[in-house]
């Protein structure tokens, strides 16, 4: 069977605070709404219009978003760098015969401009899914492993039967991710190619 990995985006494979900082404050001008940026930042994970129920009235919030997306491309891309060892960590799993999977709730159109930009080229890349939901790309594409940042990305991983691997380099501490049933923790990507030789070996 082929080794599958999938990966979570935001703050696993790609800084996306400044970008998306970036964009809530251009959107903050546009529309005249307050939005504390810096504090929207802190809380990277789940989907968009959750993030903009905070600022919006509900029924705004469909056309909020629309507006977000809109502006994502020519605001927030250019703005976010990868992950330490994240080029690193698409590699190893190449490099073991393996495959690629991203797997996030961002809007996967704003998701492959990010991974194009920085020349991160996974095999699938599935948006749009959050928590739970990512346990459906999960199990379609035969995934082992899924990264991920947050304890939503965890969760994702135990509904999908696969084993959990965490980097403390989100908004969850590590012992956040290790009560929410990570088997795996490291600080970040870079201690992944290690971990995978290891994980082959016994595995």
């Amino acid at each position: 069977m082929t080794l599958t990995i999938g990966f979570d985006l935001d703050m696993t494979l790609i800084d996306s605070r400044p970008g998306i900082r970036a964009c809530y404050v251009a959107l903050a001008e546009r529309t005249g709404a307050y939005i504390d940026a810096d504090l929207a930042v802190t809380r990277l994970g789940p989907p968009l219009v959750e993030e903009l129920s905070h600022w919006f009235p509900e029924e705004e919030i469909p056309a909020m978003a629309g507006l977000y997306r809109e502006m994502y491309p020519s605001t927030a891309i250019a703005a976010t760098p990868a992950m330490d060892g994240a080029r690193e960590a698409i590699a190893a799993v190449r490099a073991a015969g393996g495959r690629t999977l991203v797997v996030t709730a961002k809007y996967e159109p704003s998701a492959k401009l990010h991974l194009s930009h920085l020349g991160i080229e996974p095999d699938v890349v599935v948006g749009d899914l959050w928590a739970e939901q990512k346990a459906e790309a999960l199990r379609e594409y035969g995934a082992g492993v899924y990264v991920g940042d947050h304890v939503g990305d965890v969760r994702g991983a135990r509904t999908a039967g696969v084993l959990s691997l965490a980097v403390a380099t989100g908004p969850c501490t590590a012992d956040e991710l290790r009560a929410a049933g990570a088997d795996v923790v490291l600080d970040d990507l870079s201690a992944f190619p290690d971990w995978l030789t290891g994980y082959r070996t016994t595995g």
